[in-house]
């Protein structure tokens, strides 16, 4: 499949919602953080009548199905058939213990899979290699460049930075890894490009440390709503636990809108 064989709004503008049904141990710790890693909006769902809840919210998905799990090789190219036939905006990869030619040609007769047919194995790094190839190929990210996730009451998601002399405290209303926006208790007078050091962010337990400019500033449901853009100074180690809070964040919310 070509760079211009997808083409609407999803891969214009947020990009695709990458789905892996029925994950094993190694897709589900190996190649879902490597794709989340590399911005791509990644879930894992583990029932395929619920999936369904969300490809009719967002049809133009991309899923990637474990077809040694539940359901028979031929029960599986139906079920693919199905929902292609509904969702025709669907796209479809597979993964499998069964490395037989034969069989791969046999269940994907009618061309129902077009993101790839993937050997099950311990070590994913091919198989993650060859999913980013082809995500990239076919723009799934869209214009997005980086994965953000909205906080919403989370109070295990907060930011504590030194003004005037002593540290205020914060709640962060959402966060990637190139930044976040955040209101605090009081109404700090942070001006534009304001270098910030040392600042303190606790996402789930985990604490972070950060520098960063203030971007700017606005009103937001009568709160003083400030955005701050990390520095060049913040460690890939940091990126990488943010990134993983925006994950746990992501699955979150879909396990939510599913079940």
């Amino acid at each position: 499949m070509g760079s211009n064989d997808i083409n609407n709004s999803a891969a214009a503008g947020t990009g695709f919602k990458i789905f892996f049904l029925y994950p094993n141990t190694s897709i589900q710790n190996q190649v879902i953080p490597e794709l989340i890693q590399h911005e791509y909006e990644s879930y894992a769902v583990k029932d395929h009548n619920r999936i369904m809840r969300a490809l009719k919210k967002h049809p133009d998905s991309i899923v990637f199905v474990n077809i040694d799990e539940k359901l028979s090789a031929i029960e599986w190219e139906k079920w693919i058939g199905a929902v292609i036939s509904t969702l025709p905006e669907t796209k479809f990869g597979v993964f499998s213990s069964n490395k037989d030619e034969e069989f791969h040609k046999k269940f994907n007769k009618n061309n129902i899979v077009t993101y790839g047919f993937y050997d099950l194995k311990p070590d994913m790094r091919k198989n993650i290699g060859l999913i980013l190839e082809l995500l990239e190929l076919n723009h799934a990210r869209g214009k997005r460049k980086y994965l953000r996730a909205c906080i919403d009451n989370d109070h295990n998601a907060t930011i504590n930075l030194p003004f005037g002399g002593e540290f205020i405290n914060g709640m962060l209303r959402d966060i990637s890894v190139v930044g976040t926006s955040c209101v605090f208790k009081t109404n700090p007078a942070l001006t534009k490009n304001t270098l910030i050091k040392d600042i303190q962010l606790r996402l789930q337990g985990i604490l972070l440390k950060v520098e960063a400019v203030v971007f700017g500033s606005r009103e937001d449901n009568g709160e003083k709503l400030f955005v701050l853009l990390y520095t060049a100074r913040t460690t890939p180690e940091v990126r990488t636990k943010i990134r993983k809070y925006i994950q746990q964040n992501l699955q979150s919310k879909m396990d939510q809108e599913i079940n």
